[in-house]
């Protein structure tokens, strides 16, 4: 979605829509970075984007917030599991932590999105 305005005129405003909300916007940026963007499934869990660019990867879980054990296992479990050495992010909302997780970089999406490289 080009304009997020256009789904809150349309479906109105539902917090469950704002992780995909988060997604689609990391998705345009890396677009507008000039990435080719796919999404991956490693066993049963999903990988959010696989980046790619010359030769380039990048791999990117976007998530609304950080606020349970069991969102931070899922998230970082997929990237944990990808044996290349190209860079992992974990993209969410949350100011109170941004830490590493074996070599994953929690960041923040504003920080994520102003990022020179990745």
């Amino acid at each position: 979605m080009g304009d997020h305005a256009i789904v809150y005129a349309v479906m109105g405003y539902r917090d469950r829509m704002i992780s995909g909300l988060l997604e689609n916007m990391v998705m345009l940026e890396l677009k507008r970075r000039g990435y080719s963007v796919y999404t991956g499934k490693m066993d049963e869990r999903e990988i959010d984007f696989i980046a790619e660019k010359s030769n380039e990867r990048i791999y990117v879980q976007v998530t609304w917030k950080m606020d349970n054990p069991a969102t931070i296992q899922r998230e970082f479990s997929s990237l944990r599991d990808i044996r290349d050495n190209y860079p992992k992010y974990v993209v969410s909302m949350d100011d109170f932590w941004r830490d590493n997780v074996e070599g994953i970089r929690h960041v923040h999406l504003a920080d994520f999105l102003l990022m020179e490289k990745y």
